[in-house]
């Protein structure tokens, strides 16, 4: 009989007797094998199973299984995805195992700031070269892939983060086919409840699970679903796992939690944005509102045709001067000031001074992201209460 010392550490039995009705979460670093026989097997490829945290865990993977079977949920896609450490670790793994020294990607100059900051700070350092084109212009995208053969991945927003800008996802898809060019998508603003970007031809999919698919503020982690299992299986994972940029059980688990009130939240998501934009469209004190389900919005009739609805983002411009849309910012009391977006409640950023701080401003003026401009993430809230805020807010100026 072994000593109490001993007993103390060893791990408890699993007296699991019939299947949970929620998803375990699986915290644990690594995997115990039978024999040494099974993990070479495993380590070699020969079998699956798994092996070390950072290689893959079940929990992770249930949650990944279930995202990719969303993004191509109707059709007969076979999607796979893999779980990292955040949105930014999903673009960056995604960058790192599909691209190399000398591509290009082609992508808008409206991107989310910290995705042009990647590729301009990091990327370029290794080689990798951004080329900003407006993805809006199929002439000028074409143009492109004919004269910039390097090309190896179109890169895309749609809507775009903060201006809500779309692009014709198909016929975007089907430039870059041609040229034999591979197409990401961040969907995180849509999630696959409202857009469905596989079933449009594109390559891979990525997410800020961060943002609604969670839903609650409360994980960090991101997704790249794709429709190549091969290339997701080997060259994409690898750089997860070389790179570290894996996601954790307990932030998995939060997802999935977070997923199961997806459809509920974004259709209030999208009723609360709806209304809130018509009021500050109809504002003598806003200079212009940015959201896809405003006729008055130029995608409105692209959104229409390959959203199934418009989403909880919007943004808006304050007819004044930044001086003035500070002012309004901080008269917010209701709603919460915070870097974030796609949580149950209502928020607000400043993109000039926050998220695009660090973009270049004649670059930032070229995409409409002017120093007056609000970026807000409609909560589901009572929209009474919602309208009430900005009404007092902008009352102010």
């Amino acid at each position: 009989m072994m000593k109490i010392q001993s007993f103390c550490v060893k791990e408890s039995k699993d007296t699991k007797t019939t299947t949970p009705h929620n998803l375990p979460i699986y915290a644990t670093s690594s995997f115990n094998f039978e024999s040494m026989s099974e993990g070479i097997d495993i380590f070699s490829g020969k079998t699956k199973g798994h092996v070390y945290g950072r290689y893959g865990n079940p929990t992770i993977e249930a949650v990944a299984n279930k995202i990719a079977k969303m993004e191509s949920y109707g059709s007969n896609i076979e999607a796979a995805a893999l779980m990292t450490s955040s949105g930014m670790s999903a673009i960056s793994t995604l960058f790192a195992g599909v691209l190399e020294k000398g591509d290009v990607v082609l992508c808008q100059g409206n991107l989310y700031g910290g995705t042009t900051e990647l590729l301009q700070k990091i990327f370029q350092k290794m080689g990798i070269e951004p080329l900003f084109v407006d993805l809006g212009d199929l002439n000028a995208v074409e143009s492109a892939l004919k004269n910039t053969p390097a090309i190896r991945m179109v890169y895309f927003e749609s809507p775009s983060n903060p201006t809500l800008d779309c692009v014709d996802i198909e016929a975007l898809v089907a430039l870059a086919k041609q040229s034999g060019v591979l197409s990401a998508i961040d969907n995180t603003f849509c999630t696959p409840y409202l857009q469905q970007p596989l079933t449009l031809g594109v390559d891979y999919s990525i997410h800020s699970t961060t943002k609604y698919l969670n839903g609650h503020g409360n994980s960090t982690a991101g997704v790249i679903v794709a429709a190549d299992k091969e290339s997701l299986a080997t060259k994409i994972w690898t750089a997860m796992k070389l790179l570290g940029t894996n996601c954790n059980p307990w932030d998995a688990w939060l997802t999935n939690n977070g997923i199961k009130t997806l459809a509920l939240r974004m259709d209030k998501h999208c009723y609360n944005a709806l209304g809130l934009a018509n009021y500050l469209e109809g504002h003598n004190k806003v200079r212009k509102v940015n959201y896809n389900g405003l006729k008055s919005h130029k995608d409105y009739e692209l959104a229409s045709r390959q959203m199934k609805n418009y989403g909880g983002m919007m943004s808006f411009e304050i007819d004044g001067s930044v001086d003035d849309a500070v002012q309004v910012m901080n008269n917010i009391k209701f709603c919460s000031l915070a870097p974030t977006l796609g949580d149950v409640d209502t928020l607000i950023l400043h993109p000039a001074s926050m998220s695009h701080m660090n973009i270049p401003k004649e670059m930032r003026l070229k995409n409409g992201i002017t120093d007056e401009l609000i970026r807000v993430s409609v909560g589901i809230e009572d929209l009474d209460d919602i309208i009430a805020d900005f009404e007092g807010a902008l009352g102010s100026m």
